[in-house]
């Protein structure tokens, strides 16, 4: 007789059903694991014996093989563990056999009979009630498991020897409840930066319609302060973008505690990171830091100093808001829909522009453009607002405090996203979440601009040689502008402050 138990392997964030076939048959003792396992899934086999005799359970002395079906999907990880278990159990009369019908497991065990917490829980939840099944899960991934549904029937235990009591009714285990973690401190305050006011205009515009940002200044005028803070100003997230964001982390193994967290991601990797840890990759094509800033920020300190083809792999998550990884044996899709913060020195030293400062390896302007030359120029075009960043002068540190802080900004930033959110909405694209977001055609629908201010584009068009993506990105801006206003129709103000923002990119896509 074979017992079956099901459990996923995931596909992305996609969780497919596995089939655990486990068959006790007469012969030669022997204990084999087949469905193309990977080495973890082969070592569970000793973690599985060794549970059971922790638990007080022998394995018979007969042939046990398990099969993974479908035998052609590869296997990885340590959560096919307590499904081998289960399976096991139910062969040999340790729990009733039609207990595990209708659920979904996964776990790692412990030598001693535990059962420790895996990766991928919440979209494994998902994906059983999708499908109508319940879950058994480890004890601390309860809580993160019960956010897929109130309907979902969830047994989350310690250990084995609690799963065969509440099976055999010794023990009731409680459905566990969905729980947020508290972050301990407050988010830093943009009422800390004392002068660059111009910067904090542009934070909060890249804020309100969730576009790239590039700061170039000098060392220690405060691009890595104001990067910092810009959390502090986006809005909360909504239920489904939560989710989203909490399947790829949960994925990636960084949910903690099985609490999930409703703050936006900011994600700040250093410039020697390789291409598959920013963009995806590896054996297992696990989620890069472009996907876990998913619905977030992804902010790049030093930009320049990042290798070439690392930055150049940033260019299509930017324009379709999913990376896909391919691999000889399969190909996953992650989204990866970010904001991307770019901080950089004008050049090598930052000094380039300091007044009476020539610079030994080159002429000032030279050093600079070779510098700034190692952003390609499409890359460039893809960030919507250029700005430099001066250097902060010993009267504006001896100024008090700002009376505006972070709180009076993120209620503009908030007015202004659900003005677009209401937008997008009313035309039929409920996707469509920010101005960043929207398609040419939507876009040019809503950022109608005026006489004088087409007039404007028009002549700016033709002087900057703006691409067709350039002038996108500039409509964007200013129907963000716009939104912050409160204006129903793009205006030549708008317009003239979203171009000034691509007036540093001209001479940067020109170095490159």
């Amino acid at each position: 007789m074979v017992q079956r138990v099901a459990t996923v392997a995931f596909e992305g964030i996609d969780a497919r059903i596995v089939d655990v076939q486990v068959q006790v048959a007469p012969g030669l003792p022997a204990f084999n694991i087949v469905g193309l396992p990977d080495k973890a899934v082969s070592e569970a086999k000793e973690r599985v014996r060794a549970a059971l005799i922790a638990s007080g359970l022998a394995l018979p002395a007969r042939r046990i093989t398990v099969n993974l079906a479908p035998a052609d999907l590869p296997k990885e990880g340590s959560h096919y563990d307590l499904p081998i278990a289960l399976g096991l159990m139910a062969a040999i009369g340790a729990v009733p056999a039609d207990a595990l019908a209708g659920f979904t497991v996964l776990g790692e065990l412990g030598l001693d009979g535990s059962i420790a917490p895996v990766a991928g829980v919440l979209p494994a939840a998902i994906g059983a009630n999708a499908n109508g099944y319940g879950l058994i899960c480890p004890e601390i991934c309860g809580p993160e498991a019960a956010w897929a549904s109130p309907e979902i029937e969830i047994i989350a235990a310690r250990s084995l020897i609690q799963l065969a009591n509440h099976f055999r009714g010794t023990q009731v285990l409680s459905r566990p409840a969905p729980k947020i973690r508290e972050i301990e401190g407050s988010l830093l305050d943009l009422a800390d930066i004392k002068g660059q006011e111009s910067a904090k205009r542009a934070l909060e515009v890249a804020a309100a319609g969730g576009h790239n940002l590039l700061m170039i200044g000098p060392p220690g005028a405060g691009k890595s302060m104001l990067a910092a803070r810009l959390p502090s100003i986006l809005p909360p997230l909504s239920p489904a973008e939560l989710l989203e964001v909490s399947m790829i982390a949960s994925v990636a193994g960084e949910i903690e505690g099985g609490a999930l967290t409703n703050r936006r991601p900011f994600r700040a990797p250093h410039h020697s990171a390789s291409m598959p840890a920013l963009v995806g990759g590896g054996l297992r094509a696990r989620p890069g830091e472009v996907s876990l800033a998913h619905n977030g920020v992804l902010f790049l300190d030093e930009m320049p100093e990042f290798s070439g083809q690392v930055l150049d792999s940033l260019r299509q998550p930017l324009e379709t808001g999913e990376v896909a990884i391919a691999r000889a044996n399969h190909r996953v899709t992650y989204p990866a829909r970010f904001m991307l913060v770019g901080a950089m020195n004008p050049c090598r030293c930052g000094r380039a522009n300091d007044p009476g400062f020539a610079c030994n390896r080159a002429p000032n302007v030279r050093c600079a453009a070779d510098y700034q030359g190692r952003l390609s120029g499409p890359l460039i075009d893809r960030i919507d607002l250029h700005i430099e960043v001066p250097a902060v002068t010993a009267a504006d540190l001896i100024l008090p405090p700002p009376t505006e802080g972070s709180r009076e900004v993120a209620a503009r930033v908030a007015r202004a996203r659900d003005i677009q959110i209401e937008r997008y909405a009313a035309r039929g694209a409920p996707q469509v979440r920010c101005n960043a977001q929207a398609s040419g055609p939507l876009l040019e629908e809503v950022a109608q601009a005026d006489g004088a201010g087409l007039k404007l584009l028009r002549d700016a068009a033709d002087q900057m040689q703006l691409s067709a993506r350039g002038y996108h990105r500039v409509l964007r801006v200013a129907r963000t502008l716009a939104d912050l206003d409160g204006a129903d129709k793009v205006g030549r103000i708008h317009l003239a402050e979203a171009l000034s923002y691509r007036a540093l990119a001209d001479d940067m896509r020109r170095a490159a």
